[in-house]
């Protein structure tokens, strides 16, 4: 009888810990989870309530010190506006004890035209210089050294003496582009007061002041414009940089409104399809009797094509190749040119249609044919999974694989059956065609200059500030890829102020901008619009691009 008591005790006893081996872990488990999910809380809790812009880091993002315990941060977040970096267990602390860089203050010191430096310790840029002695900062393995939020100057924990620490700031190289936070005090100040004369302002009367907008569409291209967006925020006042997921440009471009006439600069960070957007909106502005507050715009290309951004200057596409601080040098220097912009006017065919024509504004180019047709599926395509077309080399490879299938199908032949065209009134006489191209920008399809071709024959000068539109005719995709590697030269139809395009049956593909749908009989009406205001970025030009320019004077 004992023996079997002895033997019930054990079996008790390996139960109860077997079960304990077994809920130990669970109930550890759980107890994380639930901390690490309140800690969590927590952190969003205290990044929705921040002045900071706060983000997440850890070791493997930047390897960085927290401003607070001065240790190496594994977990912890960065601000996106002044550089702050701390790790998860001092962020409440950091959030009340650092101010993040004040996009309106009133002016300190030497009156409203001026501020002191902000510092934030530790984490200096690689390769930055101490503006007292001019040796490196930030080469030791630790948190050291100074940064200002504003000029970007870095100094020495050593070099760091009581005249730095209350002289006011510069600005530094960019503060031409910078609109300083007591300027937009002053202006608020002086518009509750129904005041409206600036010019007495500072920076307002300075002569070189050219302020500058940033509208980044953070969904273009490769998805770089939220990097983009934190990199400006660094170098200006979080002010001037707009994130166009979030604000429409026309409300974004009042800002315009309180800052000198004529020397606005708007830096457009996306595809061409953002420009035409931005440039919609500052036609608005044209309508509301804000003329005098239009700004220039620059391009910074993160979409596919990026025709226009290729046109004026400022290249195929960005990767991150450049550094921010040489795009807003590049802004600075860029010269102010005109852009010619185009009303297309969609008439269906019919005397009973009561619908009103569907109307565009045309920047770059339209087209009916096999161009837009590979516009058109590629748009269906995106449209079903938008999650595939983040990347521009897999937008560029579904472009060629349409392309290729037209090739094969053929589904635009005989399209100069189907279509009238008359350029400034005068009928044009057809050859065999798939496609017609009408152009106002030197560049199409993602870099090919279509209307020089293969530049070995004299072609009439085309100029996108001309009042005038390059009209062109292709055989069929085949020869738009001949075309694109200077094997073939296309068929110039003409130029003129006025195209206008009869569909007089059938069903056929078309494009505004890199814009699809399938069109019926219609008649199609191109005329000038307006001229918008572009910056010219006159940088290093390609061999072709230096012997076509050469060629067409």
């Amino acid at each position: 009888g004992s023996g079997d008591a002895s033997r019930a005790g054990a079996d008790w006893r390996l139960a109860v810990w077997t079960l304990c081996s077994v809920l130990l872990p669970v109930l550890i488990t759980a107890w994380c989870s639930f901390q690490r999910s309140r800690r969590q809380l927590l952190i969003r809790d205290i990044f929705r309530k921040s002045k900071h812009d706060w983000h997440y880091t850890d070791l493997f993002g930047q390897p960085s010190y927290c401003c607070v315990c001065a240790q190496h941060i594994l977990r912890g977040a960065f601000c996106g506006c002044c550089g702050l970096r701390v790790c998860e267990r001092c962020l409440k602390k950091a959030d009340q004890r650092f101010l993040c860089k004040e996009i309106m203050m009133r002016g300190t010191g030497g009156g409203p035209s001026s501020m002191p430096h902000h510092w934030i310790r530790g984490n200096v840029p690689l390769c930055s210089c101490c503006v007292v002695c001019k040796q490196q900062c930030g080469t030791q393995p630790k948190l050291c050294d100074y940064r200002c939020v504003w000029c970007q100057y870095t100094v020495h924990d050593e070099c760091m003496r009581d005249r730095l620490r209350t002289e006011d700031c510069t600005f530094g190289e960019f503060r031409d582009l910078i609109i300083p936070p007591y300027y937009l005090s002053t202006i608020n100040q002086m518009r509750k007061e129904k005041r409206t004369s600036y010019e007495k302002v500072v920076p307002y009367c300075r002569k070189h002041w050219m302020p500058v907008i940033v509208l980044a569409n953070t969904r273009s291209g490769n998805n770089m414009g939220e990097t983009l967006l934190g990199e400006f925020k660094m170098l200006l006042n979080p002010v001037q940089v707009f994130d166009l997921s979030k604000i429409t440009p026309a409300k974004a471009l009042q800002l315009c409104t309180l800052l000198p006439c004529n020397a606005v600069r708007v830096l457009v960070c996306g595809g061409d399809g953002t420009v035409g957007w931005v440039l919609d909106a500052i036609d608005e502005m044209k309508i509301k009797g804000q003329e005098r507050y239009i700004p220039q715009v620059a391009i910074l290309p993160l979409g596919t094509g990026n025709d226009l951004s290729n046109t004026l200057g400022w290249g195929a596409g960005y990767a991150g190749e450049v550094p921010v601080e040489q795009i807003l040098r590049n802004v600075m220097e860029a010269d102010g040119i005109k852009l010619d912009r185009w009303k297309v006017q969609v008439t269906n065919k019919g005397y009973y249609n009561l619908r009103k024509p569907k109307v565009f504004t045309m920047n770059n180019y339209f087209s009916i044919g096999p161009d837009a047709l590979m516009a058109l599926n590629f748009h269906a395509h995106r449209e079903k999974t938008p999650s595939l077309f983040s990347s521009r080399i897999i937008n560029k490879a579904v472009y060629f694989f349409y392309g290729t299938k037209d090739c094969l199908v053929q589904e635009c032949k005989d399209l100069n059956r189907k279509v009238e065209l008359e350029l400034d009134g005068e009928r044009i006489e057809l050859p065999n065609l798939e496609g017609i191209i009408v152009l106002n920008i030197g560049y199409w399809g993602g870099g090919c200059r279509l209307w020089e071709g293969m530049g070995d024959e004299p072609y009439p000068l085309a100029r996108h500030d001309d009042g005038l539109l390059e009209v062109v005719g292709v055989h069929g995709s085949f020869h738009c890829a001949q075309i694109q590697v200077k094997l073939a030269n296309p068929v110039r139809l003409g130029q003129a102020h006025t195209v206008r395009l009869i569909l007089k049956s059938s069903k056929m593909p078309m494009q505004v901008d890199g814009e699809p749908w399938a069109q019926g009989p219609c008649t199609v009406t191109i005329t000038h619009k307006t001229h918008a205001l572009m910056l010219y970025h006159s940088g290093e030009q390609t061999d072709d691009d230096d012997a076509s320019s050469s060629l067409s004077e």
